[in-house]
């Protein structure tokens, strides 16, 4: 069993359009309303991707509504980092932005290195396996570090 879960979380990832939003998805399935949970990119310049939204979809987790979002706009539309207990980077270029960010908060930051499905494959079906490749490893990440499901 992991330990308890933090009252909000944020997952950060390059774009916000592939493992930040998987990740998001995925933890609101696990845990529900127990735990406040975003994402955010370091730049917001790509939609959330088809083969993420398909591979979800597949567990049940529905992303093709969400919109993607840097940093940034995630402070305008009123989501303060401040707010956050605990920021999850999911790239090495996410976690060093998160670095430079969370420095003047008391905030714990953890990396999960999340391998980067796009890009990967040749046809549909190999892209597919890339996508669930990274989207299983969200999965194990979460619940070796809150434990398994908590809905009820």
């Amino acid at each position: 069993m992991g330990t308890e879960l933090p009252q909000s979380v944020l997952f950060c990832c390059d774009h916000n359009a592939v493992r930040s939003p998987m990740a998001e998805g995925i933890m609101k399935k696990l845990y529900g309303m127990d735990v406040y949970v975003q994402s955010a990119g370091i730049r917001n310049d790509l939609e959330i991707d088809g083969f993420a939204i398909s591979v979800c979809d597949e567990i049940g987790v529905e992303l093709s509504r969400h919109r993607s979002r840097s940093f940034e706009e995630m402070e305008k539309w009123g989501d303060q980092l401040s707010s956050f207990d605990l920021v999850v980077a999911l790239t090495p270029a996410s976690r060093q932005k998160a670095e430079d960010l969370i420095q003047f908060y008391h905030l714990e930051l953890e990396y999960w290195p999340i391998s980067d499905p796009s890009g990967t494959g040749e046809n549909r079906e190999t892209k597919l396996e890339a996508y669930r490749k990274s989207r299983d490893e969200i999965v194990e990440h979460l619940v070796k570090r809150w434990g398994g499901s908590q809905q009820t």
